[in-house]
């Protein structure tokens, strides 16, 4: 019981310890890979706006795995993302759309019309 109200407050205990998983795979990657990998990850903070939390882990830890596959394999940097990084990162951000504050405000709208045109009728 006080660990749910302790994450009430901080947050899930599951996800913190998701993400540490997740720093530590990190660590573990080539020199080159782990900065690509850096490199996605800072872009996805900034371009995915995904405010659910497991929403956010869970497109991590594909990226992790999609990573860690390529470096097992050899796959060169490039042949992963590509000759644009950008698009490849906002392609890989749309599998997680459903994370993303905008679905929330997109519905929000979608909601005001409808009422508005039923107010109408």
């Amino acid at each position: 019981m006080a660990a749910e109200w302790i994450e009430q407050i901080t947050g899930s205990f599951e996800d913190k310890k998701r993400w540490r998983q997740y720093k530590a795979r990190k660590k573990q990657l080539p020199a080159s890979y782990r900065t690509a990998i850096d490199g996605i990850e800072r872009y996805l903070m900034y371009a995915g706006s995904i405010v659910k939390g497991d929403v956010f882990l869970q497109m991590l830890e594909d990226l992790a795995d999609l990573i860690e596959r390529a470096a097992v394999d050899g796959t060169p940097i490039r042949d992963i993302v590509g000759d644009d990084p950008v698009d490849f990162a906002d392609t890989f951000i749309q599998n997680y759309s459903d994370g993303q504050w905008i679905n929330k405000e997109r519905k929000r709208l979608t909601d005001a019309i409808d009422q508005a045109a039923d107010d109408e009728a």
